[in-house]
């Protein structure tokens, strides 16, 4: 392990939006980044990123480990062995990507595909022998992406449960806690949920967008049973169905708690769901 300031971290899931924010952080703090990736000649990662190929559910390619002072886990299903022999190996400190749902505060959590996946993860870091810190944010600010669509071509969206308020997260923040948790000592044996600064109902979600954009956009309310025939026609499973439904539902009159960890770990607040708009309105209007 280095003993100066300059860590050398290893990160999974690079090319996704959370890692990419992580990537371009922990290289302007002037640590070492070290990429697991499976296809290095796409990955378009920045030059200093040493790039290794390979895959979280193989086996670990020949001296992966070595030198690397923390590691961030994404959290595929198939982790297990990964984060086994990263311990073996002698990595002193894991960084686990993981979900609100598996602290188990809400009732609609316990069984919900969310919880079911992360919490067997999580199970599987804090075994391991390594010290570690789990991430568990709320709902991420990019599931509204979905939305462009039916923005681009309709001028607005339709769905349930209109007055429900979630405190969406950008991924640039749970990419600064996570860069602060893999680079700086004190945060091993924590877990940190994690929310945007705003709990907005889905329609102040949607006017967040609309402002980003210059539109002004309508939702349309749809009941429950609308919702669910829809996403059974693009494939969505019953699981992932039920559980949006339950929590939409619950934070009607129970709106998402907003987390102050954003802050309190990196000395900064959190970003806004319209500064989240802003950045991604080039996906709204095509």
């Amino acid at each position: 392990m280095n003993t100066n300031s300059t860590r050398t971290v290893l990160v999974t899931g690079a090319t996704g939006t959370i890692g990419r924010h992580l990537v371009d952080q922990l290289l302007a703090g002037g640590h070492r980044v070290r990429a697991l990736t499976r296809s290095p000649e796409k990955a378009n990662l920045p030059e200093q990123v040493e790039l290794v190929a390979g895959d979280l559910t193989a086996a670990p390619a020949e001296g992966l480990f070595e030198g690397v002072d923390s590691v961030f886990v994404f959290p595929v299903e198939e982790v297990a062995g990964f984060v086994k022999a990263a311990a073996s190996a002698g990595v002193p400190h894991l960084v686990l990507l993981s979900s609100l749902a598996a602290a188990l505060e809400h009732e609609r959590d316990r069984g919900s595909a969310s919880q079911v996946h992360h919490s067997a993860i999580e199970d599987t870091v804090r075994d391991s022998g390594a010290t570690w810190t789990i991430l568990r944010p709320g709902t991420f600010a990019g599931n509204l992406l979905p939305w462009a669509q039916p923005i681009r071509y309709t001028g607005g969206v339709s769905g349930p449960y209109p007055t429900s308020a979630q405190a969406p997260i950008h991924e640039a923040d749970i990419a600064a806690v996570a860069a602060v948790a893999l680079t700086e000592p004190g945060h091993a044996g924590r877990h940190y949920p994690m929310t945007g600064p705003q709990a907005l109902t889905r329609v102040e979600q949607l006017h967040a967008i609309g402002t980003a954009i210059g539109r002004e956009l309508r939702f349309t309310e749809t009941t429950p049973d609308e919702f669910r025939t829809e996403m059974r026609s693009y494939g969505v499973g019953d699981d992932i169905v039920s559980m949006l439904l339950n929590y939409w539902s619950d934070t009607v009159d129970t709106p998402d708690v907003v987390r102050p960890t954003v802050r309190e770990v990196t000395g900064r607040p959190a970003r806004t769901l319209a500064e989240w708009a802003v950045d991604h309105a080039a996906a709204f209007t095509g």
